[in-house]
């Protein structure tokens, strides 16, 4: 007897479900809505409310439209978004999480208060995220962005340094990046470094691990532009070497069930639980056909 298992800790984070309980709300009630970027890194899920009347535009897009309504969604935008909706009389329904909109806060604040010619904001995440799009709109396009490691000679290790990271990376490669800045910084310059990572996100780590561990096959179901999906699935990787990361159903192949009895389902913050069970369905399809 095989056993298909759905990790009951994966799918939507809560800011990814109020932005898309927003849109289904008004879409309800006026079968119109705009989005600017996709409302959620995950393709299937976008196609559902396209259906449903939402519109998909990007930051082009969004200055010749003017007297509608745009949702902005969980990641966030820049100053320069809400400038662009005010010019041209568009309402702006704001599904910013407030996890990211208190990072954005925080990093407004203290590029308002410090020295701009001899302190560097920084910033850990992926380079034209929307998210870090976002943070660095804050900071009038000055942040600096980095990576990894290799990124830290972007930095002026004789000038203060304050160290913000997007909310959905991963929480050891955050304190690695703190160790190696502290080890260059000059002998009187200020280093701040601020871990401003969902924790919501963060503690999926030892979950999903655990769950992965479990299973003789896993399957990750996430999609191609998710950050956190990427991160989630080299941890889960960690933990079993026998994981596949797909899309939907149709990424499976039979040949990965041989000899497995064991099938764990899990994925990234911006996974839709429908999209798992349908993963599920066709695994127990193409169990029974063995």
């Amino acid at each position: 007897m095989w056993i298909v298992e759905i990790d009951k800790d994966s799918g939507f984070c809560f800011g990814v479900v109020n932005a898309i309980k927003s849109a289904e709300k008004e879409l309800s009630e006026n079968q119109e809505l705009y989005c600017l970027g996709d409302i959620v890194h995950n393709s299937q899920e976008v196609a559902r409310l396209q259906k449903k009347g939402l519109k998909t535009i990007n930051h082009k897009g969004l200055k010749y439209i003017h007297d509608r309504k745009v949702l902005l969604r969980a990641h966030g935008e820049p100053p320069s978004t809400y400038e662009v909706a005010n010019r041209n009389n568009i309402q702006i329904i704001d599904a910013t999480c407030p996890v990211v909109l208190q990072l954005q806060k925080k990093i407004q604040k203290r590029y308002q208060t410090s020295d701009r010619n001899n302190s560097q904001i920084v910033i850990f995440g992926k380079i034209g995220h929307a998210e870090v799009n976002g943070l660095v709109g804050q900071t009038e396009g000055n942040a600096i962005v980095i990576e990894k490691k290799e990124d830290l000679s972007k930095l002026d290790f004789n000038k203060d340094i304050y160290l913000f990271s997007q909310t959905t990376m991963s929480v050891n490669d955050f304190k690695e990046i703190v160790e190696e800045i502290q080890s260059r910084v000059g002998k009187d310059v200020i280093f701040s470094s601020f871990d401003t990572i969902c924790r919501q996100v963060a503690n999926r780590i030892p979950n999903i691990k655990q769950f992965a561990s479990r299973h003789d096959l896993v399957l990750f179901v996430a999609g191609e532009k998710s950050s956190n999906g990427r991160v989630l699935f080299g941890e889960c990787k960690k933990a079993n070497p026998n994981i596949h990361l797909i899309s939907s159903p149709d990424d499976i192949d039979f040949c990965w069930l041989e000899n497995v009895k064991s099938v764990g389902i899990c994925g990234a913050t911006s996974t839709p639980k429908w999209l798992m069970e349908d993963v599920a369905e066709k695994v127990n399809t193409m169990f029974g056909e063995e």
